[in-house]
């Protein structure tokens, strides 16, 4: 075993030097449809789409997304959040959330990584947050990276993935998809948590018909 981990970071920088070779032939891949266009994951609530800051956006480096805020009794019931990034790059690559949620006041509660069945299909694995701040308001929040054929919560794999795909299939594409849900006395973490597993089990089908094939 110990000869075998030897050998790993010549494979990585191997891998690394690939994907430097094939940086300039990335394929450029576009959505098969403008995520504005995406239905709403949950029916009934009235939606409101927000516009990113350009300089969020700039430092965020998104392709192309969509950014919803979903109403009930003008009371906020949800947000979503598709940020698509047609190739990657250096200063251009997907954002994990969690390491923005310290910036923007919030701080983790609990995390995990859950799988969620798909109609007909098999699960995805998906990132799950519980977050507070100091104000003593709490939220749920869902996220995963879907593309290239794959569902993945896990910042390694994604990245590993990222590589891979750059130096033998020329395609960086991805996307960053996050569900934020209000926990609140009206409505409690497990019907916060019921809400969010019915909006990805339709989320993630749908979004391979907005995905490059």
């Amino acid at each position: 075993m110990r000869d075998r981990m030897r050998y790993a970071p010549a494979a990585v920088l191997a891998l690394g030097c690939l994907l430097l070779l094939s940086v300039q032939a990335q394929r450029t891949m576009a959505l098969q449809a403008p995520l504005a266009q995406l239905p709403d994951p949950l029916p009934g609530y009235t939606r409101t789409d927000l516009t990113v800051p350009a300089e969020e956006a700039r430092v965020a480096g998104m392709s192309s997304y969509t950014n919803r805020l979903y109403l009930r009794d003008s009371v906020e019931a949800f947000s979503l959040y598709v940020g698509f990034y047609e190739n990657q790059q250096q200063g251009r690559t997907v954002h994990s959330p969690k390491n923005c949620l310290p910036g923007a006041g919030w701080e983790p509660m609990a995390a995990e990584r859950v799988a969620v069945g798909l109609p007909g299909e098999d699960s995805v694995q998906v990132n799950r947050y519980l977050i507070g701040n100091q104000l003593g308001q709490r939220a749920l929040v869902y996220y995963w990276y879907q593309g290239r054929g794959r569902v993945a919560a896990n910042e390694y794999a994604v990245k590993w993935n990222l590589l891979r795909d750059a130096a033998l299939r020329r395609r960086t594409d991805e996307a960053l998809v996050r569900l934020v849900f209000p926990v609140t006395a009206d409505r409690p973490l497990a019907q916060a948590d019921s809400m969010a597993l019915t909006a990805i089990r339709s989320l993630v089908p749908t979004l391979r018909r907005y995905l490059p094939s």
